[in-house]
């Protein structure tokens, strides 16, 4: 299911729920342990969980951008900044395992907005297959599907702000 996205104040909220079928412990190690969130975004780790800690982003080009954990409840709530942006996961225990909700709130879209959301997306996926011992989405071929669907929804916001 694709992300919902909307209008909040002078910010846009893009939005994602899954229903995961695995215990809320194990996907919260998806998303805070290095071993495991190397499998599904590369180029994130984690240097210090705590709020105020830090996440580094692995430019591949021997930079690194730092983001901010600005809150954390394990294994509830982790929250970092992401860029000017914010992104949050909200882990709640569910009869088949763990509700997630993915949210980024977006201070400006930008031609970009839709690819980063679309990618947000495909990581989504990639949890999901990871945790489920299934074979791996071709991350490209899944992006180059859900970005058109997602620059439309970025358009058609636009449009009704008109």
């Amino acid at each position: 299911m694709t992300a919902t996205i909307q209008q909040s104040g002078d910010k846009v909220i893009a939005e994602f729920e899954r229903d995961i079928p695995y215990e809320i412990d194990l996907v919260w190690r998806m998303l805070t342990e290095n071993q495991y969130l190397q499998k599904w975004f590369s180029e994130l780790s984690v240097e210090a969980l705590e709020e105020g800690g830090k996440i580094l982003f692995d430019m591949r080009d021997g930079t690194f951008e730092e983001m901010t954990i600005t809150s954390l409840s394990e294994p509830n709530v982790l929250e970092y900044t992401w860029d000017k942006d914010l992104v949050r996961f909200d882990l709640t225990p569910s009869e088949i395992g763990t509700h997630l909700i993915f949210k980024e709130t977006i201070t400006e879209v930008t031609d970009h907005t839709p690819r980063d959301i679309t990618g947000w997306h495909v990581c989504l996926d990639v949890i999901e297959a990871i945790l489920a011992n299934e074979e791996l989405p071709d991350t490209q071929l899944v992006s180059n599907e859900l970005y058109p669907v997602y620059k439309e929804k970025f358009a058609a916001l636009t449009e009704a702000e008109k």
